[in-house]
């Protein structure tokens, strides 16, 4: 062991070269090749297989105080991840365990066990732990039921309705007999809303001149809950046809995220006095003591087929920019995953 645990390995991994301005770019990345220290008492070493790119990512390429550090210059990205362990001087993980992690846009990374959670290879594909049965599928479950209060009956309005949390999002309410309306921005998008995910109406925002207009149309007696995944023009939409006393789940804003001026969008803030409308944002990680009962519900939901998802999967880590990007321009269409192996 003591021979062998003394190698050195080498790893690829893709640092931060450069803070964006405005769009990311392929500049603002760089790959190379790290040595990885020798193995310690109480560590293993992990070789990831699948990675997730996502676009929270992006506030975290800027300076600035936010819930979680920025990523540095110079040093490697981070983000959810399964990988396998391939070498372990830790009494609880083996060699071949799978495990979930947030060490991403690397090919191996050392651990001492924290944060780190083993995750069962033969209950879905060993990918889904960072789709729906991970952050993604848990931030959709909490945004409903911990945050709107999601009731049967509701009508749901659910912005980037195609993309990795907004699809999880339209089905959960759907299996609470909710009438939902997604927003994506194009025909494939919104056939699989229709076909897939059972989303009673849909809008084509690329193709709408007044959304708010369009919302009305579909929505004559209100909306009740607004899952917001991109603020500006969609916020305001929704809350312009918010029903008294309806939630505004604030998930996520991804219209303002390369914004370099600031947003014109919502301009009709006063609206959510008169209709006494309850906006709250929250963050996934606030709610860890509720993971066990989503699991069960996700579980159950994937069993009777009420819930389905779509990846988009790019190949090979040194792509994993051009994966990135790619969630600022629509490109996904589900889940946005990276293949390392």
């Amino acid at each position: 062991m003591a021979a062998e645990t003394a190698k050195k390995i080498e790893s690829h991994e893709i640092q931060l070269a450069s803070r964006p301005t405005g769009v990311p770019t392929t500049e603002n990345f760089k790959h190379v090749t790290v040595e990885l220290p020798p193995l310690a008492d109480g560590e293993f070493l992990v070789k990831n297989e699948w990675m997730s790119v996502d676009p929270y990512m992006r506030g975290r390429m800027k300076e600035g105080e936010s819930y979680v550090p920025p990523f540095e210059i110079d040093q490697p990205l981070e983000g959810g991840c399964v990988g396998k362990v391939v070498e372990s001087r830790h009494e609880c993980f083996s060699a071949g365990d799978y495990v979930l992690g947030n060490s991403g846009w690397r090919e191996y990374w050392i651990s001492s066990g924290k944060n780190v959670h083993k995750v069962d290879p033969n209950v879905a594909p060993i990918q889904s732990y960072l789709g729906v049965l991970g952050m993604t599928g848990f931030t959709a479950w909490v945004g409903l039921k911990r945050i709107a209060n999601l009731q049967p009956g509701n009508t749901v309005f659910v912005s980037a309705a195609s993309g990795a949390v907004g699809s999880v999002v339209c089905q959960i309410a759907k299996a609470y007999q909710c009438r939902v309306i997604g927003s994506a921005g194009s025909e494939e998008k919104l056939l699989w809303l229709r076909e897939k995910a059972n989303v009673d109406e849909v809008i084509h925002y690329k193709q709408t001149n007044d959304l708010s207009a369009a919302l009305a149309d579909l929505a004559p007696n209100g909306i009740d809950v607004y899952f917001d995944n991109v603020g500006g023009e969609h916020l305001e939409a929704a809350i312009d046809h918010m029903n008294d006393f309806g939630c505004c789940v604030e998930c996520g804003m991804i219209s303002t995220y390369n914004a370099t001026e600031p947003p014109t969008a919502p301009r009709n803030l006063f609206k959510i006095i008169a209709k006494r409308i309850r906006m709250q944002g929250f963050i996934v990680r606030d709610h860890h003591a509720d993971h066990d009962e989503f699991l069960r519900d996700m579980s159950a939901w994937i069993r009777s087929g009420k819930i389905h998802w779509e990846e988009t999967v790019t190949e090979g880590l040194q792509h994993a920019p051009e994966a990135f990007i790619g969630l600022f321009k629509g490109s996904n269409l589900g889940k946005s995953l990276v293949r390392i192996g």
